[in-house]
């Protein structure tokens, strides 16, 4: 099936460090600016009402995540397919799957991965902040004890690790809403680790549910691919309560 102009062709990649089982990353380069009017009909993907007129940048944007996701669906069935879509035009995964879209200034990515390893999967892509704006939105994003611990760290790193807090509290929602059903918020987690290897820990500051309590502990990934931060929260599928 032709590409659209506006999306380059996904390519399966895998920035981190671990890798999982049963899992698979692809990512393509997005250009708004080249959004054709018949860019949906061209890569057989249905745009969902909400979108019917959505400036270009966000059209896009849906168009090369989908794109990813339908690469990396056939990753698992070797056959093209997309994620089917609910009334918002959220993804619904194939059954036995789970997966998470994401797309940020000229980027997007998917991930899909085997629910026989893992029940949720998050994955976000955020530019980095500039020092200004992290300083201006860190009072949203962190919470008081992240707010302390931040001042342990130069200025020159603190941006960074604004964004990694935002970035991978993001991932933390996509992986554990589907699970919960329930919306939360910056303020109900928080970001315990993020060691130079690339892992991180985050911890609930709230009950979700009765196997999400207070206090649970979640195990992800961070990585830059190119100019983008990438995170990654992956919860296994036999995952035992850690607190």
């Amino acid at each position: 099936m032709p590409l659209p102009a506006c999306c380059s062709e996904p390519e399966a990649l895998w920035p981190f460090a671990q890798p999982l089982p049963g899992a698979h990353l692809y990512s393509c380069r997005l250009d708004p600016a080249a959004l054709s009017s018949d860019a949906f009909a061209l890569a057989g993907i249905r745009l969902p009402g909400h979108l019917q007129q959505a400036a270009a940048k966000r059209q896009s944007e849906f168009l090369a995540g989908r794109l990813c996701a339908r690469a990396a669906l056939h990753s698992h069935a070797q056959q093209p397919r997309d994620p089917d879509q609910d009334a918002d035009g959220m993804p619904l995964w194939p059954a036995g799957l789970c997966g998470s879209i994401t797309h940020s200034k000229g980027l997007a990515a998917a991930v899909v991965a085997s629910q026989e390893h893992w029940q949720g999967i998050g994955l976000d892509a955020e530019l980095l902040m500039s020092a200004s704006r992290a300083q201006r939105l860190a009072g949203q994003i962190l919470t008081p004890d992240e707010l302390q611990r931040l001042q342990h760290y130069p200025e020159s790193e603190q941006a960074w690790l604004v964004s990694l807090t935002f970035c991978s509290k993001e991932s933390l929602f996509k992986a554990l809403f589907p699970l919960v059903g329930q919306r939360f918020y910056f303020q109900d987690a928080e970001l315990l680790e993020c060691p130079a290897d690339g892992r991180l820990q985050l911890r609930l500051l709230r009950d979700l549910a009765p196997q999400w309590p207070q206090g649970s502990l979640l195990n992800g990934q961070q990585a830059m691919l190119g100019k983008h931060l990438l995170s990654l929260v992956s919860i296994a599928a036999d995952h035992r309560l850690m607190t």
